[in-house]
């Protein structure tokens, strides 16, 4: 019986280590099909959103695009394309795991959660969540008690939400919200008295609005948000692949090229310049 327990197990541990393999390695995959097909949010800037032509857009879609040049280049891929799938917020690791993308490249915050389901390349930016009011509204964040507030669902932002509101002793009304196009709209129609999510995203939907003179961005950030581009886990190469590029982008300091498309009045915080500075890796 004690063999038997022995051999049950290793043959357990052995189909659980299997499961944990992709089915093929990315990169065979994409030197067979000359395809890279990343997922982009179509509702998240201005890290990665559809824009008025039509195209994929924003900061991580264009790092996606550079890892794609790089990864052509590395590994000898000529004519190598980008097929562009659209994702959201909540299908968006699905299409990692079920093997509809091979990287995810969006707004995405790592978490030890989630790297049970998905791989993440090296940190791509820092964030933090924080609060659009009505200028009409309340002031800060205490005055939202008893208020309804917006978030986008199925995020950590909204986990976020709910955690400082139990932590503050707060009771407010926390609807979830499809797309922060949505958020947006409810809280310039009232609908809402706030809208929390990752700041750069409000600043960004603040600064393109005609509504600007109704709202008030807060700038107090009620958590840390590690970005990264969410890939199949197990594929080490793949992943390897990824971070070689992201590494090159940082080290030579093309990152800033990306960064100043995306955030063109604006400089990288400290913090960020650290994130580029301990993540362009030695060869």
């Amino acid at each position: 019986m004690k063999v038997l327990a022995v051999v049950l197990g290793v043959a357990v541990a052995a189909t659980l280590a299997l499961a944990e393999q992709p089915q093929a390695s990315v990169l065979e995959e994409v030197k067979s099909s000359k395809t890279l097909r990343i997922g982009y949010r179509e509702d998240a800037p201005p890290f990665s959103f559809k824009n008025d032509i039509g195209e994929a857009a924003g900061y991580s879609v264009e790092l996606c695009r550079q890892v794609a040049a790089g990864i052509g280049q590395l590994h000898q891929i000529e004519g190598l394309v980008i097929d562009y799938v659209p994702v959201t917020a909540a299908d968006r690791f699905d299409a990692v795991t079920g093997g509809k993308i091979h990287l995810l490249c969006g707004a995405t915050t790592q978490t030890l959660a989630r790297r049970e389901m998905v791989s993440f390349s090296l940190p791509t930016f820092i964030d933090g969540a924080s609060v659009l009011f009505r200028a009409d509204g309340p002031k800060s964040f205490p005055e939202m008690a008893g208020q309804t507030i917006g978030v986008l669902g199925n995020t950590t932002t909204e986990k976020g939400l709910l955690n400082t509101l139990e932590r503050e002793g707060m009771q407010a009304d926390v609807v979830a919200v499809n797309s922060h196009e949505e958020g947006f709209e409810r809280l310039v129609a009232g609908e809402i008295s706030a809208y929390f999510a990752d700041r750069a995203i409000l600043a960004y939907m603040l600064q393109h609005s005609d509504q600007a003179a109704n709202l008030h961005l807060s700038n107090r950030f009620f958590s840390h948000e590690p970005f990264g581009l969410a890939l199949p886990r197990g594929d080490e190469d793949f992943r390897l692949a990824v971070d070689r590029v992201l590494s090159y982008l940082y080290k030579s300091g093309r990152v800033g090229d990306v960064f100043k498309a995306t955030f063109p009045n604006a400089q990288p915080t400290d913090i960020l310049k650290a994130l580029y500075l301990i993540n362009g890796l030695p060869n």
